[in-house]
């Protein structure tokens, strides 16, 4: 049985530090952004039979912790530079230790964001992450910064992450290959970090310094959190629900379950985002120069509000709600 410092020697501590002035070792690590930069930070906890189900395959559960985050910084338009992990484990188990360090080191070096230090304890699975991103003041792109007539974007698809759900909870029955398919984004989220510096970049920008207006990240599913762009930006919107654009595996289910699982599905890790009408082109430049699609679903409004339409405009009175940690079963 490996020791605390046994194991983050092992399995989490790497060559010496290359963007932290000082790593893994001591009391805190020293971490500076570029000249003339500014430090976003954000952090995220994932608690085993809560955000992932108990048995999750190690290696993918590495992954998906730290993609979380990243999409965080997505949102933002944050460079990712560096990390923390704490790491609750029942047990020093080096069967789940080597591939969840797999997973989450692929991921990492991906990005080129260095793990600089953390803490592990025994208890139940728990897993914490702080993650530092970097970019230039006033290109943050913020949930307070919509304006009425701004279109309402979405990057890839929603929807197959809550599906996959449904058929381990036995609430659809899929065909085994469906089941494969839509897990793959329930355990494995990309998160959109191109898109979103290219989005906090002004690149094409003729309204601002930045080419989107106010971003976030899905999560907890497009309905609760557009909200959150509402509130913060005291302004209304009005989506068309049907050009939420549903992953390759609920697209083959009845509208009735696109609809709601695109609009309130949740674990999606998708990048929300309202942008200039003026930047319609631009977006889409960013897009294919990020190999990231997006699609256009609505209009930001001055009435408060959240309205839905369908395809032909016709107003739609949908009973739907984002997941609450704290109201969910």
């Amino acid at each position: 049985m490996l020791s605390e410092f046994d194991l983050i020697k092992k399995y989490f501590v790497r060559a010496r530090p290359v963007r932290a002035a000082l790593g893994i070792g001591d009391d805190c690590a020293l971490l500076a952004p570029s000249p003339g930069m500014q430090l976003a930070i954000s952090s995220d906890m994932l608690v085993e039979g809560r955000h992932f189900l108990p048995g999750a395959d190690p290696r993918k559960l590495g992954h998906k912790c730290l993609a979380v985050n990243l999409s965080d910084l997505a949102a933002m338009g944050a460079k990712p530079v560096a990390f923390t992990l704490a790491l609750a484990l029942p047990a020093s188990d080096e069967r789940w230790l080597e591939p969840f360090a797999q997973g989450l080191f692929e991921l990492a070096d991906q990005y080129d964001c260095e793990l600089i230090g953390g803490d592990t304890t025994k208890g139940p699975l728990t897993i914490n992450i702080t993650v530092f991103g970097e970019l230039a003041p006033g290109h943050a792109l913020r949930r307070a910064a919509a304006r009425p007539g701004d279109d309402v974007w979405i990057s890839g698809t929603l929807g197959d992450a809550r599906l996959a759900l449904a058929g381990y909870w036995g609430e659809q029955r899929l065909s085994a290959a469906d089941q494969e398919a839509a897990a793959v984004r329930m355990h494995e989220p990309q998160p959109r970090v191109a898109l979103g510096m290219a989005l906090a970049s002004g690149e094409g920008a003729v309204e601002g310094a930045t080419l989107a207006r106010a971003a976030l990240d899905i999560s907890d599913g497009l309905v609760g959190d557009i909200a959150h762009i509402l509130k913060a930006s005291g302004v209304g919107a009005t989506l068309d629900v049907d050009a939420l654009p549903a992953g390759p595996v609920l697209a083959r289910q009845p509208l009735a379950l696109r609809r709601e699982f695109t609009a309130a599905g949740g674990d999606d890790y998708e990048l929300c985002f309202t942008a200039p009408r003026a930047h319609r082109e631009a977006v889409l430049e960013a897009a294919r120069r990020t190999g990231t699609p997006v699609t256009r679903v609505g209009t930001i409004d001055a009435a408060p509000g959240l309205r839905w339409t369908d395809a032909a405009g016709a107003p739609l009175a949908l009973a739907l709600a984002g997941f609450d940690h704290f109201s969910a079963g």
